[in-house]
């Protein structure tokens, strides 16, 4: 994402204290005229000029200092966060292109061990390593989709009635009971990618669901200017750690999210201007993603 000097401290040094010196040079005079004019006690006096200049000039002063603390700190943070940024698409690539080929050989060799191998334990640790390494592909794929994302501030509209109506009809029924209570419509200020986070909380909602009876209810609503979708399920809640972890925005060693996934929700619809909501009960957990609301699909779109 390209950074554009929308403000002061992000401007020259120069350029501000010039500013700030021409207006104050000319605001002077204006003020001591308007003075003189209004008959203020005193009247007007050339000193009076010259010591608002003598103001401005030492204020000015006072000014590129702090204005040039405040660039230097912009510049490095700004450098820090690219350097930060590359190294995340580096180290996201590697892992989705390298450990990905690395997986498929693994997974590869499991298959042939499997048709070599007859005794049922070894059956049981090639099913693991399977499972092991397409969890990790899995996730591969998650990575994939953060780093497609853009940065920027959207001006799409979607149709988030029809991205539930789709992800649903993707689920296999026989997983969950699924009850999708949406209008017709229900446009918000988003692009497509917003689809991530919204299959990501129904395949979480049944895939974290072992208990018999499983059930995803979900609904849309529109108040105003927010338009909300809630997915509620019967399943265990989702533990309070992985929650403070998503509230403190920060992983430490004895503080993480077990899954990529959670984050991925997060991250995803806060791109898109919203806010996500995790709310957890005796009766299951309930997920909540707000939205912008649009009254229609952008024109020209």
């Amino acid at each position: 994402m390209k950074l554009v000097p929308d403000r002061p401290f992000d401007r020259s040094p120069h350029v501000v204290v010039g500013l700030y010196l021409g207006l104050g040079a000319a605001s002077v005079p204006a003020v001591d005229v308007l003075v003189g004019v209004l008959g203020v006690a005193g009247g007007w006096t050339p000193t009076w000029l010259l010591g608002g200049w003598l103001l401005v000039g030492l204020s000015s002063v006072f000014l590129y200092g702090a204005v040039t603390h405040h660039s230097r700190q912009a510049t490095a943070a700004r450098a820090e966060l690219e350097t930060s940024n590359q190294q995340l698409q580096v180290l996201s690539r590697v892992f989705r292109h390298n450990v990905r080929n690395d997986l498929n050989v693994i997974q590869g060799y499991a298959d042939l061990l499997e048709r070599r191998l007859d005794d049922e334990r070894s059956h049981e640790c090639l099913e693991t390593i399977r499972e092991t390494t397409e969890n990790i592909v899995e996730i591969s794929e998650k990575l994939r989709v953060i780093e497609d994302a853009s940065g920027e501030p959207t001006d799409d509209r979607v149709d988030l009635a029809a991205i539930v109506a789709e992800v649903v009809t993707d689920l296999d029924p026989d997983e969950a009971d699924i009850d999708v209570d949406v209008p017709e419509s229900a446009w918000i200020r988003a692009d497509d990618s917003v689809g991530y986070p919204v299959r990501e909380v129904f395949e979480n909602a049944i895939a974290h669901n072992h208990e018999p009876g499983r059930r995803v209810v979900a609904r849309i609503d529109k108040n105003g200017t927010t338009t909300c979708l809630e997915v509620h399920d019967n399943r265990p809640g989702i533990p309070a750690d992985e929650r403070a972890v998503l509230r403190a925005e920060e992983e430490t060693p004895l503080s993480h999210a077990s899954s990529i996934g959670l984050w991925l929700v997060k991250w995803m619809c806060e791109l898109q201007g919203g806010t996500v909501q995790f709310d957890a009960g005796d009766d299951g957990t309930t997920v909540r993603l707000r939205f912008t609301s649009a009254d229609g699909p952008r024109v020209g779109g």
